[in-house]
């Protein structure tokens, strides 16, 4: 699958190397049951790229830097290869600061956080991000309101551990992402109560409501204000801190600013005690009697392993309506006779 994508963003104009790290990301979100960031993007960053929202072969620059913090300009280049980079740079100032910190701005989407999370994971060091729309449209209210005002502004935070799988989070702070109800959308589904109201503030199950003036419903149901607190703050931190300012510039490009850190546990513990300690936290979660309607107790992130492996083995699902839209995009930049059908491909 991930030639396949690959080979439709490099007919789009995207360099090889970059268009394999666009694809990785993006089949990884299928691969870990993230359908609402996996390949459902792939026609819609094509036509990003033809408006010139994003460029592809974009070069990013650093701003300005030290020991252990970098402000990164990515030059309106795809947000997996500017925020894949910058992790992997934060890691390596952390090995000697123990602690390093970078803002990102004008670049693509970012996609599915956890994947820079696990980079630093991987890596023996806790990392963390969070990452906001910029000025571009906004879908969430804020608590108590009916109109949007916020992105989904996602927080991720990943561990190491001796685990088979990661323990991680990767949330968004609105009840739903975005990408949940244009999948349902897509599918023809409705969506359960609690995901959005309509453009009068009023809860519904029809997802179509969301492009019609609604909006997504902060994090936390009849307690959102908890996840409108987080939504602030993570604005504040990629948005205000990064420069890229509050509200919306509706002529302007998407464009996810993030904020990325990384800490070396070696700093704090020897990184095998911990990691051996972090994975028998997870078993003592696991061994938690169930509550009525649950055969077990998961720790966060077993449930995106359980998929990844799963699918890594037997394929990814992909639906008809899904499977239709790339098959018109495949034969659009001539790769019709390369495509195939896409489940049968891991």
């Amino acid at each position: 699958m991930a030639s396949l994508v690959q080979a439709l963003f490099e007919a789009g104009g995207t360099p090889p190397a970059r268009a394999a790290i666009v694809a990785r990301h993006l089949v990884g979100a299928n691969l870990a049951g993230h359908e609402s960031h996996g390949i459902i993007r792939v026609p819609d960053y094509l036509d990003r790229v033809k408006r010139g929202h994003i460029v592809p072969g974009a070069e990013w620059k650093i701003d300005r830097e030290t020991p252990s913090t970098l402000v990164v300009d990515g030059g309106w280049g795809f947000g997996y290869v500017v925020t894949e980079e910058v992790t992997a740079r934060l890691i390596e100032k952390a090995r000697t600061t123990q602690v390093a910190a970078a803002t990102v701005y004008r670049q693509g989407h970012i996609g599915r956080l956890a994947g820079y999370t696990l980079q630093a994971a991987r890596a023996g060091m806790i990392g963390l991000i969070t990452a906001d729309s910029g000025r571009s449209p906004k879908q969430v209210a804020p608590f108590g309101g009916a109109e949007s005002r916020l992105g989904t502004n996602p927080i991720s935070i990943a561990v190491p551990s001796d685990l088979d799988g990661p323990l991680f989070i990767d949330i968004a702070t609105s009840a739903v992402a975005g990408g949940k109800v244009s999948l349902a959308l897509a599918r023809g589904q409705s969506i359960p109560l609690g995901w959005v109201v309509d453009s009068d503030g009023n809860q519904t199950t029809d997802p179509a409501r969301l492009k019609k003036g609604g909006s997504l419903l902060p994090l936390g149901g009849p307690e959102g204000h908890k996840g409108y607190g987080l939504a602030v703050i993570v604005e504040v931190l990629c948005g205000l801190l990064t420069g890229l300012g509050f509200g919306v510039e509706p002529t302007g490009k998407h464009n996810d600013g993030c904020f990325v850190a990384v800490f070396n546990v070696e700093a704090f513990r020897p990184l095998h005690t911990f990691t051996r300690e972090v994975a028998d936290f997870a078993r003592y979660l696991k061994a938690t009697k169930p509550a009525q309607g649950f055969d077990e107790v998961l720790y966060p992130g077993e449930l995106e392993h359980r998929a990844q492996t799963d699918r890594e083995a037997n394929g990814v699902p992909v639906d008809d309506k899904l499977y239709e839209r790339l098959a018109n995009v495949s034969q659009e930049y001539g790769l019709a006779g390369r495509f195939e059908r896409l489940e049968a491909v891991a």
